[in-house]
């Protein structure tokens, strides 16, 4: 999972996601649109939706930083699971 800024709304879950050098602007799995920064992939998910009234500054939305999701990627080795006796 990568970095990514989140926020609910009644219209569905919006998220900011970094993409390699680009950001991907999301509401629930459809795609926005893909930009240079954050902030300009705020700016056009705003104006894409304005029914869903979003925070105008990125600091009113969550920041899910990548580190924090490490723990939640599939590992490449199989689960080994020790039996007991």
């Amino acid at each position: 999972m990568l970095a990514q800024y989140v926020h609910p709304s009644k219209s569905g879950l919006f998220r900011i996601i970094r993409h390699g050098r680009q950001w991907r602007a999301l509401c629930q799995e459809q795609e926005i649109g893909r930009h240079e920064t954050a902030e300009a992939a705020l700016i056009a998910t705003r104006m894409a939706c304005p029914q869903a009234r979003l925070p105008g500054e990125l600091a009113q939305w969550r920041f899910i930083p990548e580190l924090a999701l490490a723990h939640s990627r599939v590992s490449a080795e199989g689960t080994h699971w020790q039996l007991a006796g």
